[in-house]
């Protein structure tokens, strides 16, 4: 598996592992040469503890449960119609802070209507003869989107027809030029955003159809082109014909999808090639909070003004691709963690920019080979259970590493003593299974079962050391006073090896409790649940485990630094 396609937890497990691999060879040389030529052990007796340490300090379990925890999110994912490329698809949406859509097929429903048709009021083209030519224009074109799909159903309404024009020149929709052509035999046809088509004349024809803009419809303009070429960047004057409102409802649950997202501290920002004073109404019937601030994004032109938007306005319209995937870039300067919605192949960059990408799955292929998410059933409302299941892999896999990795840095920080002190490692491998099973292992499995949704942390090592390293610190020095305390009153190894894991089980449940908090029902009952296990495991097989009596003296000794640990302390 590409390491770019892999989670952030399975390439920070892989980094661990491989620092791991490049020490425990010569650690376990060095362990074996000292016990074997310098403790005078018996061969047997110097590779088993050479086996231990290295045991304890790779963090086998832990692997096998993030895998495992990934695999079965997808599953579930899966059953609810949402579709992951790869295992990091799961988690990607997990650290999301800011989300970015797109007004149709998100927020509103991928299909559009025809509303109405308004005239030009300065022409004389009767309402007969604009649908005449717009039957001609849509039966001649080439383009294959929701909107050209829209008119087509209204000339079939309409049982409209084409009359015969020859086709000179097609000038395709272009997302950039928010506008496509074609050249008849008797002219030349426009079809677009009335800002670029119209040109210096926008503002005068604004009053015919502000109050559609104003109520969230779109307004496309069919226009007759003065230039004597249909190519870009026009030239030639075009005056309007009509103004084609295009309706596009609001899907049913938006406001509750973008509700749920707000709660989870997670911005929205609406990207859109609509004019941005529809796309702000549609937002704010969405329930987008800030919907109001919106920009127009033809005025941004430097790295500055991107910037300066991305701080201020939450709408953005008459976007450009390229203007998409320069502001996820300017989200990213900003160290934000970006999700990003599309379904057509204007919206392939921004994805690829983006940290998380999602696509419906009756966007365009390209689109929905390239998101990392498709939700099958075109439903938004599934990001919710995306985003749910994402954190409650990722927190419960953070959590249970704790558990993991105190074992791991407890047994270096062990074996480096040991080396430096020149004297026997303490813990036998049959003992590491036992703690590993009851204080790691088994509960970590269990909490990672666990509804969670707090927001994740970045910098997952990080987050998982600053809890692990204290217990690590804490079981070492109990582990090395018993060592002392044997060294200094000459009792025997095995029961010095007995204590030790006695101390390490009782740290081990230790942080079982605190990475539990606050405490429930169920987690009491892991605690419990492993309590028991440990128990008559380490009594009924104690010569598997290599557990052994140990004296009245080193009994009391030992329950004095229990009493000590079990102080209202924080472990971790």
């Amino acid at each position: 598996m590409n390491v770019k396609e892999q989670s952030e937890i399975l390439n920070a497990l892989n980094k661990v592992l491989k620092y791991v691999s490049m020490i425990v060879v010569p650690i376990a040389v060095i362990l074996f040469v000292q016990n074997f030529f310098f403790n005078n052990q018996s061969t047997q007796v110097s590779v088993v503890t050479a086996v231990s340490a290295i045991i304890g300090m790779i963090p086998e379990g832990l692997y096998l449960l993030t895998t495992l925890a990934l695999v079965t999110g997808s599953v579930k994912l899966a059953k609810r119609q949402v579709l992951l490329h790869n295992m990091k698809s799961i988690e990607s949406l997990a650290h999301v802070d800011t989300l970015c859509v797109d007004k149709t097929g998100t927020i509103t429903e991928s299909e559009m209507s025809l509303l109405k048709i308004i005239p030009n009021q300065s022409t004389d083209y009767e309402k007969k003869d604009i649908q005449r030519l717009l039957a001609r224009y849509v039966q001649s074109s080439q383009d294959d989107n929701e909107t050209m799909k829209a008119l087509e159903k209204y000339i079939d309404q309409e049982n409209l027809s084409s009359d015969g024009v020859a086709v000179k020149t097609v000038l395709p929709f272009s997302s950039f030029a928010k506008l496509g052509g074609i050249a008849f035999e008797d002219g030349i046809l426009l079809l677009g955003a009335p800002e670029f088509v119209l040109r210096d004349d926008f503002k005068a024809s604004l009053p015919e159809f502000q109050d559609e803009l104003q109520s969230g419809n779109r307004v496309l303009v069919f226009a007759h082109y003065a230039g004597t070429e249909l190519a870009l960047p026009l030239e030639g004057k075009a005056q309007a014909l009509a103004y084609l409102v295009i309706a596009n409802p609001i899907r049913e649950n938006a406001v509750r999808t973008f509700a749920y997202f707000t709660e989870q501290d997670v911005a929205i920002k609406v990207i859109s090639g609509d004019n941005p004073e529809t796309v702000a109404e549609v937002a704010g019937r969405a329930g987008i909070p800030r919907a109001d601030r919106y920009v127009d994004a033809t005025t941004l032109q430097t790295e500055a003004d991107f910037d300066q938007a991305v701080s201020d306005y939450t709408v953005f319209g008459r976007v450009t691709p390229e203007q998409k995937r320069k502001l996820v870039q300017t989200l990213h300067r900003q160290d934000h963690t970006v999700a990003m919605t599309g379904d057509g192949v204007n919206d392939i960059l921004a994805m690829k920019e983006a940290d998380c990408s999602i696509a419906m799955a009756s966007g365009s292929e390209a689109a929905t080979q390239v998101a990392q998410v498709v939700l099958l059933d075109n439903d938004f409302d599934r990001m919710r259970d995306v985003l749910h299941e994402g954190r409650r892999v990722v927190n419960n896999v953070q959590r249970s590493a704790v558990l993991f990795l105190n074992k791991n840095i407890f047994s270096m920080l062990l074996v480096t003593i040991s080396m430096i002190f020149v004297v026997n490692y303490p813990i036998k491998a049959s003992q590491l299974s036992l703690i590993s099973a009851f204080t790691i292992g088994i509960p970590g499995f269990l909490l990672s079962l666990e509804v969670n949704t707090k927001r994740i942390q970045k910098n997952f090592i990080r987050q998982v050391m600053v809890r692990a390293l204290p217990a690590s610190l804490t079981s070492l020095i109990s582990v090395f006073i018993v060592m002392w305390a044997g060294e200094a009153f000459h009792i025997p190894t095995n029961q010095i090896s007995t204590a030790s894991v006695v101390l390490m089980t009782v740290v081990g449940f230790l942080v079982m409790f605190a990475i539990s908090l606050p405490m429930n029902t169920f987690k009491w009952g892991i605690i419990l649940l492993n309590l028991l296990g440990i128990i008559i495991a380490s009594q009924l097989f104690g010569k598997l485990f290599s557990i052994s009596d140990i004296s009245l003296e080193l009994f009391g000794f030992i329950f004095g630094l229990i009493c000590y640990l079990l102080c209202p302390k924080q472990v971790v």
